[in-house]
């Protein structure tokens, strides 16, 4: 594997890198203390490509690739956690799906404008009785005349509130031992499509989540994303690339705790001097040094195999599985680097704690992501 980044990697890193500074890490506090959506460094994301990384450019994205994308996600993810992840549900969960299985007017008329980020799209998947287990899915499609009726309800979805457009997934067939799924692209203000308000969260307060409904809500057979019944197909290909995102999501937040933590340990001083040149500050931070660049590799690794076309389920899994419970580890010992500092709402560790938290959590747990890669290992 060549580890060295090509030039245009680079300029899409370093370009992230400096917007986030710039433009989004100044007000990283005060969105979570506000919870308020951060309209302005939406509409900016777009505006430098970064809500279509790796969507070509004939449908309005950047044109780059997945490694691309990971390094423009750890660098936005560093500066706000929340930013991060409403950037990651637009790439990997809807624009992706949307590219491999749209229609060419679905990805004219909504991946374009969602690409260039004018638009925005979220993916809805989870129910409130159904996570990880599609099979026990509830939400359900009927089949009139020249379309489609939904009646059901998805929670936990991100960018939901604000989303112009949701990939909804949907039982079309319970006749076999397993019940078949379709995917269906639902633009806002379709009747019968209703929200809730937004989720109250431990962190990543300014990337708004809610349930949403469907209740008798008609959608054309256009509205259909790839095949009939093969919506679960659809899911895990776009949950594959997903994991990526949130794999580079929890890198920004484990970087963003463990950089802070050295410059506390350089400036805080004990028994006369800094806290730096005791050994276990020092063990704990080369413990975090090494988590990070052990997650970075894992997930570059997943993101090179994608561009490459190659299958990167377990590579995928394995990057988020180690990526997450990695940020808890790092966000965890930054607090304990901070003091009593680290608990105090003044200083950054423990919100980076909180957001960290969540990674475990979606676009599959870290339970998920064990038996994909064991089911991998036993293949065969």
């Amino acid at each position: 594997m060549d580890f060295d980044l090509s030039e245009e990697q680079k300029l899409i890193r370093d370009t992230a890198r400096d917007f986030a500074a710039r433009e989004i890490a100044p007000k990283a506090a005060e969105l979570d203390k506000s919870g308020r959506w951060p309209t302005e460094i939406v509409k900016r994301l777009g505006e430098l490509g970064f809500m279509g990384v790796a969507i070509p450019t004939e449908y309005g994205g950047a044109g780059m690739d997945a490694v691309s994308y990971a390094l423009a996600m750890e660098e936005i993810s560093f500066a706000c956690a929340s930013s991060g992840v409403i950037m990651s549900v637009n790439n990997s969960l809807f624009c992706d799906p949307l590219f491999k299985f749209g229609t060419e007017p679905q990805k004219k008329e909504v991946l374009t404008p969602c690409a260039r980020g004018e638009k925005l799209g979220c993916f809805g998947l989870t129910e409130p009785m159904s996570g990880s287990d599609a099979q026990t899915m509830i939400t359900n499609a009927t089949r009139t005349e020249g379309g489609w009726v939904l009646s059901g309800a998805k929670n936990w979805i991100t960018n939901g509130p604000i989303a112009d457009y949701i990939l909804v997934f949907a039982v079309t067939d319970r006749s076999g031992p397993k019940v078949k799924h379709t995917a269906f692209l639902v633009p806002r203000g379709t009747p019968g499509f209703t929200f809730n308000a937004p989720d109250h969260k431990m962190g990543i307060h300014a990337a708004h989540s809610c349930t949403v409904f469907f209740e008798g809500c008609r959608v054309p057979d256009s509205a259909v994303v790839g095949n009939v019944g093969e919506g679960f197909k659809v899911a895990m290909a776009t949950l594959d690339g997903g994991r990526i995102g949130i794999a580079c999501q929890a890198l920004g937040i484990a970087r963003a705790a463990f950089e802070t933590s050295v410059a506390y340990a350089k400036e805080r001083k004990s028994f006369g001097v800094p806290i730096a040149q005791h050994q276990a500050i020092q063990f704990m931070l080369a413990d975090m040094a090494t988590q990070i660049d052990a997650a970075r590799l894992l997930t570059w690794r997943a993101a090179s195999m994608k561009d490459e076309h190659v299958k990167h389920s377990a590579e995928s899994a394995e990057a988020k599985l180690y990526a997450s419970e990695m940020a808890t580890r790092v966000a965890h010992k930054a607090i304990q680097i901070h003091g009593g500092y680290g608990y105090s709402t003044e200083f950054p560790v423990e919100r980076h704690y909180r957001d960290a938290r969540i990674t475990e959590i979606y676009e599959g747990t870290s339970e998920i992501q064990r038996i994909v890669i064991a089911a991998s290992l036993l293949k065969g």
